[in-house]
């Protein structure tokens, strides 16, 4: 019968074993936090020069929101746009690689993942030289007039929710592949020997259960595209920015950390308060 002692150091033990991550989390994440809410009540006459005080000062929340309400519509609605262009693209093709592709599943998935190597940077670096004014594919788009003769994609919305729906394409795409890959062909099977359609099969069988992959992937798709700002900044103009380039420059440039940290906080809460929304529209048992 083991002793007392052997017991107690047993239940230590799982305490044990999270403490590691725990330290981390407590070191790199709720202490900054705690840090950034700080900054975010300092007093907004203050300069990084002559200091700031903790004023307590909740008005540059109001202010922030007065100030940049359009960079935060924008960049929901960029988000928005950009996470269903994903759709429209990324559950063909998780659907092909996870259903259709056969031996060439692996190459596939490389040839999804394989992008995620190089810089995010690179990648849209890349993506500004595709949509420049002299590229193929603009030549393309002006020879068959869906762009006028003047017409351009560099520098516009379109541009930017391009590079949004590229640089986060296989967020959604992976665990949408997880989701299908797992579906039992056995199934749809069933459902074309009691006569249902394509279409039928799809709304019936693959869609529901491949809801938690898709839950997964548009959370993982959307809340780092809303955050943005590198897409914006090489691909859009400063009528297109979106509020991480204004936090960026509040930070960086105009060296005003109360207002950025009022933003980060507004941005956070702004995408909690979208994903709790959604979790509870399609129901929290959908996620894996």
């Amino acid at each position: 019968m083991p002793s007392s002692a052997g017991r107690g150091r047993h239940r230590l033990l799982p305490y044990l074993l999270i403490l590691p991550g725990a330290a981390w989390l407590l070191l790199f994440f709720a202490v900054p936090l705690l840090q950034l809410g700080a900054a975010s009540l300092y007093d907004p006459g203050g300069s990084l020069s002559s200091g700031y005080a903790l004023t307590w000062a909740f008005g540059n929340y109001p202010e922030a929101v007065r100030a940049y309400w359009p960079q935060f519509a924008r960049s929901f609605g960029y988000a928005g746009a950009a996470l269903l262009l994903a759709l429209l693209t990324g559950y063909p093709l998780a659907y092909a690689i996870a259903l259709k592709a056969g031996r060439w599943k692996n190459l596939l998935l490389v040839a999804v993942v394989a992008p995620m190597f190089t810089s995010f940077l690179v990648r849209t670096l890349a993506w500004k030289t595709i949509l420049s004014d002299n590229g193929a594919l603009v030549g393309l788009l002006r020879d068959v007039h869906l762009l006028a003769p003047d017409g351009r994609l560099l520098a516009t919305p379109v541009a930017v929710v391009l590079g949004l729906t590229y640089n986060f394409l296989p967020f959604l795409v992976l665990p949408l592949y997880a989701s299908l890959e797992r579906l039992d062909r056995r199934l749809l099977e069933a459902a074309g020997d009691l006569y249902a359609g394509a279409a039928q099969t799809f709304l019936r069988i693959t869609l529901p259960l491949s809801m938690p992959g898709l839950t997964a992937g548009t959370l993982l798709f959307f809340i780092p595209a809303v955050g943005d700002y590198i897409n914006a900044e090489l691909l859009g103009t400063p009528t297109d920015y979106m509020i991480g380039n204004v936090i960026d420059s509040a930070f960086l440039v105009r060296l005003d950390y109360p207002q950025g940290a009022a933003l980060s906080f507004l941005l956070m809460a702004a995408i909690l308060a979208v994903v709790l929304g959604y979790l509870r529209r399609i129901g929290a048992e959908e996620l894996p």
